[in-house]
């Protein structure tokens, strides 16, 4: 039988992004939405899919260090406001 922690368990990946925008990923979702914020498409040949560590399907839950509360708007906000690097962590 699984335990608890083998059900619930997620990875936290770290990704750095440098180099300014366009990232090249798109999010969905947000409290607003009543859904986690999930990263929904990565641009072919941007930055996201050339780190080679970010998924569609993966939940954004921390942006430069400032851990996010849902809210799509928070994270666009602390996206765009990323000037040369971008730092997130994500969970699958």
């Amino acid at each position: 039988m699984e335990t608890v922690e083998q059900l619930v368990s997620f990875n936290h990946i770290i990704v750095q992004l440098n180099g300014g925008t366009p990232w090249g990923f798109t999010l969905k979702g947000g409290v607003e939405h009543g859904e986690p914020l999930i990263i929904t498409k990565i641009e072919e040949g941007g930055k996201a899919e050339q780190c080679k560590k970010l998924r569609v399907g993966d939940e954004l839950v921390n942006i430069n260090g400032s851990a996010l509360y849902g809210s799509r708007q928070e994270a666009l906000i602390l996206i765009k406001g990323s000037y040369r690097v971008l730092k997130i962590t994500v969970r699958r």
